[in-house]
């Protein structure tokens, strides 16, 4: 293990800015009043909130009164998703939503299921981007809501939100999308991408664990998700996560404040890395599309090794990675959205996502480039896994 670790699993979690820190200290220890309390403390509480709530409508051309905050982006998901579901129950029952999406949607779909609810999980292409003609088609007079995420959490890929959007609108269907990798990563505007409900988490763009935030479109009425208190316009109950909340609003107007700029600069670093990776080790295929992604996405399969054994060596060395979502990290099955996009078992188990942050450098790319093929080539060394005993047969098509 080395002193220095290169982080390179911002797409799981990043770390809280100093400037994000120091804004939220002072509402610990001296401005700690309950929002909700008619004194002076507690008023001075309250405009901490609205302030934040401001800030995060400013990232994405929102009203401050569409920004509701919650406990974090599943919960968002949750209540977008059921909310909505019981609150056009009398119009109808049908939703659709792809087969990539993040788990907070795919089981919050799959238990609305189990009460009553049809849904439609669109297949994506090679690339896993959703085609807008399937959406389309997939659309009855029973569809109530339209549920695609803005940015794949494991692949980076971006999707059609707008125009997914637009075909929502002319249907008069809801239209709500996953953004948690997307907010502080890419511009998003609520009103011109035809956005109704819109969740993310601040953990993901520098801010504080444990605060999230829902954007639900004024005149968009998802039924209540959290009953006992009268907190967040009485839409979501419970005391507000005072100096998380100034946090997130911190960190989404650090974020968005240089966005192109970071954007740029770690596209930059990106394409470094695939470059490097796919030119210095064989039989390697990026995964996600390769310029309609994340600017900080890396997402390889390598062949004839496990992802488990590679992230453990890579950790030795000093470099944290992932091989999926940290959400599904305990478990021993390949990654939904690789085999969602057509990779066998087999070479879906040796993913690897390298996800970049703003204080990633070049030297630390670099880096990775140095160690990655010689831990490559001694697991390769190990492994039972082999063009002859793989049953893909050595001329896979899925490397190419």
């Amino acid at each position: 293990m080395t002193d220095h670790i290169i982080y390179m699993d911002n797409a799981a979690t990043t770390a809280t800015r100093p400037e994000v820190l120091e804004a939220m200290l002072p509402y610990f220890t001296e401005h700690y009043g309950n929002p909700s309390s008619i004194h002076s403390v507690g008023r001075d509480a309250r405009r901490a909130v609205e302030k934040a709530r401001a800030q995060v409508a400013a990232a994405l051309g929102a009203q401050s009164s569409e920004i509701y905050f919650t406990g974090c982006g599943t919960e968002s998901d949750n209540w977008a998703i059921k909310g909505t579901a019981f609150a056009k129950r009398d119009k109808g029952n049908h939703i659709i939503t792809t087969a990539i999406e993040h788990h907070a949607v795919l089981h919050t779909c799959q238990w609305l299921e189990k009460q009553g609810f049809q849904v439609t999980y669109l297949p994506v292409d090679e690339y896993g981007r959703v085609r807008v003609e399937d959406v389309e088609k997939a659309i009855t007079d029973k569809t109530i809501l339209i549920s695609i995420m803005a940015a794949n959490n494991e692949i980076g890929t971006l999707e059609p939100i707008a125009e997914i959007g637009k075909l929502a609108h002319e249907k008069g269907i809801l239209f709500h999308t996953d953004a948690v990798q997307a907010v502080g990563a890419i511009p998003l505007d609520v009103n011109a991408m035809n956005i109704d409900m819109l969740s993310m988490s601040g953990h993901k763009f520098h801010g504080p664990k444990g605060i999230g935030a829902l954007y639900i479109r004024k005149g968009v009425r998802p039924d209540v998700f959290m009953h006992g208190g009268a907190q967040e316009r009485a839409q979501r109950a419970g005391t507000e996560n005072l100096a998380g909340i100034v946090g997130m609003g911190k960190a989404i107007e650090l974020a968005t404040q240089n966005l192109e700029a970071n954007a740029a600069r770690m596209t930059r670093l990106r394409d470094k890395l695939i470059d490097g990776i796919l030119a210095e080790i064989p039989e390697v295929r990026l995964n996600g599309h390769r310029t309609e992604r994340l600017p900080n996405n890396v997402n390889v399969s390598i062949r004839y090794i496990e992802g488990e054994a590679l992230l453990l060596r890579l950790d030795l060395a000093g470099i944290a990675g992932s091989s999926g979502s940290a959400c599904t990290s305990g478990s021993l099955d390949p990654s939904h959205v690789l085999l969602a996009i057509g990779l066998p078992h087999e070479i879906a188990h040796g993913s690897l996502r390298l996800s970049l942050g703003t204080d990633s450098t070049e030297a630390e790319v670099d880096e990775v480039l140095r160690v990655l093929p010689g831990i490559v080539k001694d697991l390769r060394a190990m492994s039972v896994l082999n063009a002859e005993t793989s049953t893909l047969g050595a001329n896979c098509p899925f490397m190419k």
